[in-house]
């Protein structure tokens, strides 16, 4: 579904990505490790198109999308919850899932059962602005968002950065239902290796901006996680 080929990307004069290389297939659950700063967040701009790729190619469903806009991708069928969550604060709850839709033209202001059920304290809070949820309640609104346009490609960066317990539990709990569907991917960056290996069906870390290592959750073993992961 997703193919990302040599990729390379970077700010200004400064190259954060070099020769990246992954896949991600219908129904599967990828997840992105590596420290802070290794560019896991810059990959997931690169494939959304927020940031331009320098070389390589972003392919999706058959379709090169390296040049794309990110509008277009989204058009495409590729939902993306940023880190930081990224909803804006004066708009009601409402209306930043009416946002969602946004990549789907003709739906109107029907907002996809699929995705409320998902979150279902949100339709108790659609006259609240965004800004006035917790930092928990805002994830589950951007995660909502992102489903609402029912994208077959769902990028998550850091979904559980900075949220209580119990609704990082809700969002396993909504990566799993997903998963269990087979009809949508998704490609997780997190920094949480006990939620990554609940979830996680294949995995790559970055290390200095390239793929350092790949493999199943079988092969995630202490050593690899020593020499990749622990700060």
């Amino acid at each position: 579904m997703l193919a990302v080929r040599q990729l390379e990307a970077g700010y200004g004069e400064s190259v954060i990505l070099r020769n990246v290389t992954l896949e991600v297939q219908r129904g599967e659950v990828v997840c992105l490790l590596g420290r802070n700063g290794v560019g896991k967040t810059t990959l997931m701009k690169s494939i959304m198109g927020v940031l331009k790729a320098r070389k390589g190619h972003v392919t999706y469903s058959g379709a090169d999308l390296t040049k794309r806009a990110p509008g277009e991708r989204a058009r495409r069928g590729i939902g993306y919850v940023p880190q930081g969550r990224e909803i804006f604060p004066q708009l009601t709850v409402f209306e930043n899932l009416l946002l969602g839709l946004e990549a789907t033209p003709g739906k109107g202001r029907i907002i996809p059962e699929s995705a409320i059920m998902k979150f279902p304290v949100l339709p108790t809070m659609y006259g609240r602005n965004g800004g006035d949820l917790s930092g928990g309640q805002q994830q589950q609104l951007a995660f909502a968002r992102a489903l609402a346009s029912e994208p077959a490609l769902l990028l998550l960066d850091e979904p559980c950065e900075g949220i209580q317990p119990s609704i990082v539990d809700d969002i396993r709990d909504v990566i799993r239902s997903i998963k269990a569907e087979g009809g949508t991917a998704i490609l997780l960056a997190e920094q949480s290796l006990e939620f990554v290996k609940s979830v996680g069906d294949y995995f790559y870390i970055l290390e200095k901006g390239s793929i350092a290592w790949e493999g199943g959750l079988e092969a995630l073993d202490d050593e690899v996680i020593r020499r990749y992961l622990t700060v």
